[in-house]
Protein backbone atom coordinates (compact mmCIF):
# COMPACT_ATOMS: atom_id res chain seq x y z
CA UNK A 1 0.00 0.00 0.00
CA UNK A 2 3.16 2.55 -0.55
CA UNK A 3 1.97 4.03 -3.43
CA UNK A 4 -1.47 4.49 -1.53
CA UNK A 5 0.22 5.53 1.06
CA UNK A 6 2.51 8.08 -0.37
CA UNK A 7 -0.54 9.23 -2.34
CA UNK A 8 -2.58 9.94 1.04
CA UNK A 9 0.13 11.91 2.65
CA UNK A 10 -0.36 15.17 -0.22
CA UNK A 11 -4.14 15.36 1.36
CA UNK A 12 -4.85 18.77 2.98
CA UNK A 13 -5.32 17.95 6.85
CA UNK A 14 -8.57 18.80 6.59
CA UNK A 15 -9.15 15.35 4.68
CA UNK A 16 -7.28 13.36 7.73
CA UNK A 17 -10.54 11.36 8.35
CA UNK A 18 -10.60 10.32 4.43
CA UNK A 19 -6.99 9.30 4.90
CA UNK A 20 -7.14 7.39 7.65
CA UNK A 21 -11.07 5.83 6.90
CA UNK A 22 -9.12 4.52 3.30
CA UNK A 23 -6.67 2.68 4.93
CA UNK A 24 -8.68 0.91 7.48
CA UNK A 25 -11.42 0.28 4.48
CA UNK A 26 -8.18 -1.21 2.61
CA UNK A 27 -7.56 -3.49 5.17
CA UNK A 28 -11.00 -4.70 6.46
CA UNK A 29 -11.95 -8.61 6.85
CA UNK A 30 -15.37 -8.67 5.04
CA UNK A 31 -14.47 -8.24 1.83
CA UNK A 32 -11.44 -10.15 -0.02
CA UNK A 33 -8.42 -8.47 -1.16
CA UNK A 34 -9.58 -8.92 -5.05
CA UNK A 35 -13.16 -7.33 -4.00
CA UNK A 36 -11.54 -4.63 -1.47
CA UNK A 37 -8.95 -3.61 -4.44
CA UNK A 38 -11.11 -4.31 -7.65
CA UNK A 39 -14.20 -2.07 -5.52
CA UNK A 40 -11.20 0.98 -5.12
CA UNK A 41 -9.92 0.95 -8.40
CA UNK A 42 -13.39 0.78 -10.37
CA UNK A 43 -14.39 3.62 -8.09
CA UNK A 44 -11.16 5.34 -8.80
CA UNK A 45 -11.65 4.78 -12.62
CA UNK A 46 -15.14 6.25 -12.17
CA UNK A 47 -14.01 9.26 -10.58
CA UNK A 48 -11.74 9.97 -13.13
CA UNK A 49 -8.67 10.85 -10.34
CA UNK A 50 -5.44 9.60 -12.40
CA UNK A 51 -3.40 10.05 -9.19
CA UNK A 52 -5.66 8.01 -7.22
CA UNK A 53 -5.90 5.27 -10.26
CA UNK A 54 -2.59 5.28 -10.40
CA UNK A 55 -1.35 4.61 -6.76
CA UNK A 56 -4.30 2.02 -6.44
CA UNK A 57 -3.24 0.33 -9.28
CA UNK A 58 0.85 0.29 -8.26
CA UNK A 59 -0.56 -1.28 -4.76
CA UNK A 60 -2.52 -4.29 -6.64
CA UNK A 61 -0.25 -4.60 -9.61
CA UNK A 62 -0.77 -8.67 -9.22
CA UNK A 63 -4.22 -9.20 -10.61
CA UNK A 64 -4.71 -8.21 -14.14
CA UNK A 65 -8.02 -10.00 -14.12
CA UNK A 66 -8.89 -7.51 -11.08
CA UNK A 67 -8.04 -4.62 -13.05
CA UNK A 68 -9.85 -5.26 -16.09
CA UNK A 69 -12.92 -6.16 -14.63
CA UNK A 70 -12.52 -2.73 -12.69
CA UNK A 71 -11.94 -0.50 -15.86
CA UNK A 72 -15.26 -2.45 -17.41
CA UNK A 73 -17.33 -1.98 -14.82
CA UNK A 74 -16.10 1.73 -14.22
CA UNK A 75 -16.88 2.15 -17.82
CA UNK A 76 -20.31 0.62 -18.11
CA UNK A 77 -21.72 2.24 -15.29
CA UNK A 78 -20.76 5.53 -16.43
CA UNK A 79 -23.00 4.46 -19.28
CA UNK A 80 -26.09 2.51 -17.18
CA UNK A 81 -25.67 4.91 -14.53
CA UNK A 82 -26.85 8.19 -16.72
CA UNK A 83 -29.45 5.99 -18.75
CA UNK A 84 -31.19 4.19 -16.23
CA UNK A 85 -31.45 7.36 -13.47
CA UNK A 86 -32.85 9.08 -16.51
CA UNK A 87 -35.60 6.29 -16.70
CA UNK A 88 -35.85 6.51 -12.93
CA UNK A 89 -36.39 10.16 -12.66
CA UNK A 90 -38.45 10.48 -15.51
CA UNK A 91 -40.92 7.68 -14.27
CA UNK A 92 -42.64 7.40 -17.62
CA UNK A 93 -44.07 4.61 -19.60
CA UNK A 94 -43.12 6.29 -22.43
CA UNK A 95 -39.28 5.96 -21.54
CA UNK A 96 -39.34 2.49 -19.62
CA UNK A 97 -41.34 0.78 -22.17
CA UNK A 98 -38.63 1.46 -25.13
CA UNK A 99 -35.84 -0.65 -25.48
CA UNK A 100 -32.25 0.21 -24.03
CA UNK A 101 -30.42 -1.32 -26.85
CA UNK A 102 -27.02 -0.16 -24.85
CA UNK A 103 -24.58 -2.90 -26.05
CA UNK A 104 -23.34 -4.55 -22.29
CA UNK A 105 -21.80 -8.02 -23.24
CA UNK A 106 -18.99 -7.51 -21.04
CA UNK A 107 -20.76 -7.80 -18.33
CA UNK A 108 -21.05 -11.62 -19.13
CA UNK A 109 -17.88 -11.91 -19.70
CA UNK A 110 -16.41 -11.07 -16.54
CA UNK A 111 -12.37 -11.92 -15.96
CA UNK A 112 -12.84 -12.46 -11.78
CA UNK A 113 -16.24 -13.58 -10.69
CA UNK A 114 -19.68 -12.72 -11.75
CA UNK A 115 -20.26 -11.58 -7.82
CA UNK A 116 -16.88 -9.62 -7.95
CA UNK A 117 -17.79 -7.27 -10.74
CA UNK A 118 -21.08 -6.81 -10.06
CA UNK A 119 -20.36 -5.67 -6.78
CA UNK A 120 -17.97 -3.41 -7.96
CA UNK A 121 -20.77 -2.40 -10.47
CA UNK A 122 -22.88 -2.06 -7.58
CA UNK A 123 -20.18 0.61 -5.80
CA UNK A 124 -20.26 2.35 -9.33
CA UNK A 125 -23.83 2.64 -9.07
CA UNK A 126 -23.49 4.03 -5.43
CA UNK A 127 -21.12 7.08 -6.75
CA UNK A 128 -23.66 7.66 -9.16
CA UNK A 129 -27.18 7.68 -7.48
CA UNK A 130 -28.63 5.20 -9.80
CA UNK A 131 -31.48 3.45 -7.91
CA UNK A 132 -32.17 1.19 -10.64
CA UNK A 133 -28.55 0.34 -10.60
CA UNK A 134 -27.89 -0.37 -7.11
CA UNK A 135 -31.30 -2.68 -6.78
CA UNK A 136 -30.47 -4.69 -9.70
CA UNK A 137 -26.64 -5.57 -9.19
CA UNK A 138 -27.43 -6.01 -5.35
CA UNK A 139 -29.82 -8.26 -6.31
CA UNK A 140 -27.15 -10.07 -8.06
CA UNK A 141 -24.50 -9.96 -5.87
CA UNK A 142 -26.95 -11.71 -2.80
CA UNK A 143 -27.84 -14.15 -5.07
CA UNK A 144 -24.23 -14.55 -6.22
CA UNK A 145 -23.33 -15.46 -2.37
CA UNK A 146 -22.15 -12.00 -1.26
CA UNK A 147 -24.28 -10.75 1.75
CA UNK A 148 -25.17 -7.35 2.85
CA UNK A 149 -22.01 -6.87 4.93
CA UNK A 150 -19.89 -7.32 1.28
CA UNK A 151 -22.50 -4.33 0.05
CA UNK A 152 -22.43 -2.26 2.35
CA UNK A 153 -18.74 -2.77 2.93
CA UNK A 154 -18.49 -2.05 -0.92
CA UNK A 155 -20.52 0.85 -0.84
CA UNK A 156 -18.80 2.46 2.10
CA UNK A 157 -15.22 2.08 0.20
CA UNK A 158 -16.88 3.51 -2.97
CA UNK A 159 -18.09 6.51 -0.45
CA UNK A 160 -14.26 7.25 0.97
CA UNK A 161 -12.50 6.93 -2.48
CA UNK A 162 -15.05 9.65 -3.90
CA UNK A 163 -14.25 11.55 -1.00
CA UNK A 164 -10.23 11.02 -1.32
CA UNK A 165 -10.93 12.09 -5.21
CA UNK A 166 -12.69 15.09 -4.08
CA UNK A 167 -10.10 16.24 -1.45
CA UNK A 168 -6.83 15.27 -3.87
CA UNK A 169 -8.86 17.94 -6.15
CA UNK A 170 -9.08 20.34 -3.50
CA UNK A 171 -5.81 20.21 -2.54
CA UNK A 172 -4.77 21.84 -6.00
CA UNK A 173 -6.90 24.75 -5.09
Amino acid sequence: MEQTTTLLKTLPEEAKDLRLNLKNLLEEENLTSAQRWGVALACAYFTGNGALIDALAADFPESGEVHSDAKAAASIMGMNTVYYRFRHLMDSEAYNQRPARLRMQRMNKVATTKADFELMSLACAALAGCEMCLKAHEKIVKDGGLTEDHVHDAVRLAAVVSGVATALNTARA
